[in-house]
């Protein structure tokens, strides 16, 4: 999977999510390591596509305006 795919993927995979998710449940579901994952969730929050909250030890991120609350 190339650096431009692995964003367009972590979207389309929050958008069928009900609640948030964690760097694990992404980087399982695009089969690529911890590190990537994390470093472009960050990116896409950056750009303000996603939101993100630390909960205890997980990462948790959510698309921008999906939910009417932030958790």
């Amino acid at each position: 999977m190339s650096k431009t795919e692995i964003p367009k993927k972590i979207i389309e995979f929050l958008k069928k999510q009900d609640w948030p998710v964690t760097t694990e449940n992404v980087m399982k579901e695009l089969d690529v390591s911890w590190n990537t994952t994390q470093v472009h969730l960050l990116k896409l929050v950056a750009d303000g596509k996603v939101k993100y909250k630390k909960v205890g030890r997980q990462n948790q991120f959510w698309l921008t305006g999906k939910y009417n609350k932030e958790f």
